[in-house]
């Protein structure tokens, strides 16, 4: 059986394997939205469980705040995916993805761009935070 952190680095590599068959298919250049809907289509077809373009809760001191911040991909309500298709990931980038993983207060996040020539190797990235600390 496996551990909660072998399971989060398992369920990355899946949807590692879904964004590869998607970026071979289609090539990079197109927009996210794009990408977006194949992915979506992909883990439909693995039977990986996901939501997708959802909007994030932001409670601030028990006010909600409709900021209407969503999220490209939640995988097994464990996993928080952001997909980008651009030149280059920035700083900002990396920032929104730590910070709807806070939102959701999940362990993991992938940040996945299309717009690469090999998704392994350039194109995906993983990112922890405090909560993957408390896993065992």
């Amino acid at each position: 059986m496996l551990t909660p952190k072998e399971y989060l680095k398992d369920l990355v590599y899946q949807v590692n394997g879904a964004a590869i068959e998607v970026h071979r298919a289609l090539g990079p250049g197109l927009l996210e939205s794009i990408y977006q809907q194949c992915l979506a289509y992909e883990l439909s077809l693995r039977e990986i469980d996901f939501k997708s373009e959802f909007n994030l809760p932001i409670n601030y001191k028990g006010i909600e705040i409709n900021a209407s911040l969503r999220c490209d991909f939640l995988i097994e309500d464990m996993l928080v995916v952001e997909l980008k298709s651009v030149e280059t990931v920035l700083p900002i980038h990396k920032a929104q993805l730590l910070t709807y993983m806070k939102l959701l207060k999940k362990p993991m996040g992938l940040m996945i761009n299309f717009n690469c020539t090999h998704i392994y190797s350039e194109g995906q990235k993983t990112y922890v935070n405090e909560y993957f600390e408390e896993l065992f």
